[in-house]
């Protein structure tokens, strides 16, 4: 993992909001939220089918292979968040501690990213957030360009983040595979996806013109919302 710290110190204590807890029931089980939007509503950015092959297939298995993973071992997962089991990573069961980060990680990943992407979306971010963008790193434009160049750059499938991390910074990292930010002490509040299944169908191996793209439906609401709940 390559990672960029640009910035000073910003504020207080990381909260990360809208965690998906394990049923503390006879049963426990994760569940995948409702995809906030119709698997159209992105396009022409993301296409439809690439929308619901994505949500249904392949969140669906990271969702089910995290599951799996909980017999035998329901005394660790009780109670817990995914976001504090993988914020823990040496507390994992070390039978299973590589399949949660990676299922688990799918999991969560996903989860955020579906939050931050609108059909509403696009444009620039306003308020705290856009303040803290231009401490961090001048102007909109050269974060945006940083963080393309990490997704452009990264070699296989993984993500590109943008996070507060442990010294209350601003950061941008990239991470392989399904790898969570939240393992390495850092809170994401912005992440694209760019392994192949999350733009194929549509830009084939033109990962630049996806990433080009995605720009268009980043839901900024969410991403400051989030910005502003980890500097609490």
């Amino acid at each position: 993992m390559k990672k960029i710290i640009i910035g000073f110190a910003c504020l207080a204590t990381l909260i990360f909001g809208g965690y998906q807890r394990v049923d503390a029931s006879s049963e426990l089980a994760f569940t995948k939220p409702p995809l906030p939007y119709a698997y159209d509503a992105l396009e022409p950015y993301i296409d439809a089918k690439t929308m619901e092959i994505h949500y249904t297939k392949h969140h669906q298995a990271y969702t089910d292979k995290l599951n799996a993973l909980i017999p035998g071992h329901e005394r660790f997962f009780k109670g817990k968040t995914i976001e504090a089991i993988l914020s823990e990573p040496d507390q994992i069961p070390a039978e299973i501690r590589q399949g949660v980060i990676d299922q688990g990680g799918g999991f969560a990943n996903h989860n955020l990213f579906w939050r931050i992407l609108s059909p509403n979306g696009g444009g620039q971010p306003t308020g705290v957030l856009a303040e803290a963008i231009t401490c961090h790193f001048d102007t909109f434009d050269t974060f945006k360009e940083t963080l393309n160049k990490e997704l452009t750059s990264l070699f296989g499938s993984g993500w590109a983040w943008l996070v507060v991390n442990e010294d209350q910074q601003l950061e941008i990292i990239k991470t392989a595979n399904q790898d969570s930010p939240l393992s390495l002490g850092k809170t994401p509040i912005l992440g694209i996806d760019v392994w192949e299944h999350a733009y194929y169908l549509k830009y084939q191996n033109r990962r630049p013109e996806y990433i080009d793209a995605i720009w268009n439906v980043i839901n900024w609401d969410e991403v400051s919302k989030r910005y502003e709940e980890a500097i609490k």
